[in-house]
């Protein structure tokens, strides 16, 4: 199986470039906001982009496919720790960020934002962990 992680990295890439922009924001300027706004969502689409990923690479390891469909998001994380995709301490941060982008989903007030924020450059180190571990298991071919 050869699993293409070109579009999680860059993913990543947007999420650090926008944490970035955010930071030389004066934090009561509308540019802070809109790029908070940016980082938020661009941190929901790396963790889901992850995610999906995980599960595409897990079928390698399956000997039924349809038994990874089934899998609930943090099954998943619990499978790639299994195979040596995570370690347990990195699956236990993607938890977290499972949690806080569970919490993103129903919360739009500042206070979850902030909080966001605080797990993005631990994430992103992670994400670019996960993207490289996935590239170097299973190539980075077109799937």
């Amino acid at each position: 199986m050869h699993l293409n992680t070109d579009h999680f990295a860059r993913c990543i890439q947007t999420l650090d470039s926008s944490l970035a922009l955010l930071n030389q924001s004066p934090p009561e300027s509308t540019e802070y906001e809109i790029f908070r706004n940016a980082v938020v969502k661009g941190f929901e689409l790396t963790l889901e982009t992850g995610g999906k990923l995980l599960r595409k690479a897990l079928k390698a390891y399956a000997a039924s496919p349809k038994e990874i469909d089934n899998l609930t998001y943090k099954e998943v994380l619990r499978h790639a720790a299994k195979h040596g995709l995570m370690d347990a301490d990195t699956v236990e941060r993607w938890f977290s960020y499972r949690d806080n982008r569970n919490s993103t989903a129903h919360d739009y007030g500042v206070g979850f934002a902030e909080d966001t924020l605080k797990l993005l450059p631990v994430f992103i180190t992670d994400a670019r962990a996960l993207e490289a571990s996935l590239r170097e298991r299973l190539g980075n071919g077109d799937a």
